[in-house]
Parts: C-alpha cells; sequence; structure tokens
C-alpha cells in the first residue's frame, strides 16, 4: 500500500496555514465550537521607566473572555496601576498604551490611552477596561504637561508588549 501526505492550506487575514490533514485534526474541525474561556488570568507588568528614569509605570494586567474563534483571539482585557513622575524640574511622567483591538469588519485599528502625573514622587493610580482587544503595549516617557503626549512620546523608541494573541 503507498501512503501519502496530504497538506491542507488555508488563507485568513492575509497569513498563509500549512498543516498535514490527519484524523484527529479532522475531528477537531467538525466539532461544535467551544464556548470562549472565562479568565486567562492576571499578569503583574513593570517596573517600565522612561528614558533616564525619569519616570516609572507598574501595574497588572487581567484579560477575561477569551474569544478563540475569530483570528486573532481576542479578550477583554482590564489594566490597572500606577505612574510616578521622578523629574526635578517641569516635567511630568506618562504612561502611555497602544491598545489593537478588533473591530465588527475584521479590521485590527489600534488606540491610544495615556495617563500624566506631575506629582514628583506621588504615584497616580489609573485603571481602564477594552473589549475585543489583541495586543496591548506601554511606552513610558517623561515631558512637559500637554493635553496628550508629544509625537516624541509616541513614536520614538520601543514600546513594550504586556498582552498579546497575536
Amino acid at each position: 500500500m503507498k501512503a501519502t501526505r496530504t497538506i491542507v492550506i488555508a488563507v485568513s487575514a492575509g497569513t498563509l496555514f500549512a498543516a498535514p490533514a490527519t484524523a484527529a485534526w479532522a475531528d477537531t474541525q467538525t466539532s461544535p465550537q467551544t464556548s470562549p474561556q472565562t479568565s486567562t488570568g492576571a499578569a503583574s507588568w513593570g517596573p517600565k521607566y522612561a528614558p533616564g528614569k525619569k519616570a516609572v509605570a507598574q501595574g497588572a494586567l487581567h484579560a477575561t473572555n477569551l474569544n478563540k474563534s475569530t483570528i486573532p483571539s481576542t479578550a477583554t482585557v482590564h489594566v490597572t496601576g500606577r505612574i510616578t513622575d521622578r523629574t526635578s524640574g517641569s516635567g511630568c511622567g506618562w504612561a502611555v498604551f497602544r491598545i489593537t483591538y478588533r473591530k465588527a469588519d475584521g479590521n485590527l485599528p489600534f488606540k491610544h490611552r495615556s495617563f500624566l502625573d506631575c506629582s514628583k514622587g506621588s504615584p497616580r493610580a489609573f485603571a481602564f477596561t477594552d473589549r475585543n482587544v489583541a495586543h496591548v503595549e506601554l511606552k513610558v516617557c517623561s515631558e512637559g504637561k500637554a493635553k496628550a503626549p508629544s509625537n516624541v512620546c509616541l513614536y520614538a523608541g520601543t514600546w513594550k508588549s504586556l498582552y498579546s494573541t497575536l
């Protein structure tokens, strides 16, 4: 008897996946969809510092309602933390989050959430919750007081990944 191997190729969201076709793989594809998990657990993050350690942020991230029926998987994410300004002049500490989420049409845009502390050593607490989240990143900056972080804060340096299903 001659054995053959079949390769199944699926294209989803612009990514190419290849996997061998086996009886076990076929069984999982025909079984009913499992319900979303209720919790993926909490994870501490930080301390994360601004350049020169002029600001510091730390906290926790808790992901719930993991939805594995979408590509990429998404969850409801609750982030809590503290930002502390450690400057000696007129600067402030910024904790800036970049949240990549899934829209109903399948697109994956991102949005920013930013928190400011200008209290010179007294930490400022923050918390937020977002749904359909695929990726959460953090950047800590130290710059002047403003309504929003500057483009230098947003686009220079490296984002630190806190949570990802990508």
